[in-house]
């Protein structure tokens, strides 16, 4: 059974600065969960939608970007739902820093 794991990153950027950014970094924040192998992606507006091999785990998840925040929403299956405030963490403090907003905590 899937987990999802929701965090709300604010950002000054702009849609599409927020957007580009996390175009360029997605490989960064998926790191974070052990992802392994190819990350699946694809943009429907103002959304990306992902999905990655992670410890023979399938891992996936959106990005609605928005004028003032991104949500990220990770389904964390198996193994991950048990960490999941810990990926929950981790995954706030690196899209912090990829977008440069304020820290919340």
């Amino acid at each position: 059974m899937s987990k999802p794991v929701v965090v709300s990153i604010p950002h000054e950027l702009g849609k599409a600065e927020a957007r580009r950014r996390i175009n360029d970094g997605l490989g960064q924040l998926t790191a974070q969960i052990g992802a392994v192998g190819e990350i699946k992606q694809a943009w429907d507006g103002d959304v990306l939608r992902f999905s990655l091999q992670a410890i023979g785990q399938t891992v996936s998840g959106t990005i609605d970007i928005m004028d003032h925040e991104a949500r990220l929403e990770v389904h964390l299956p198996g193994i991950f739902a048990m960490i999941a405030n810990k990926v929950k963490g981790r995954l706030r403090t690196e899209g912090q820093i990829l977008l440069g907003g304020p820290k919340r905590t």
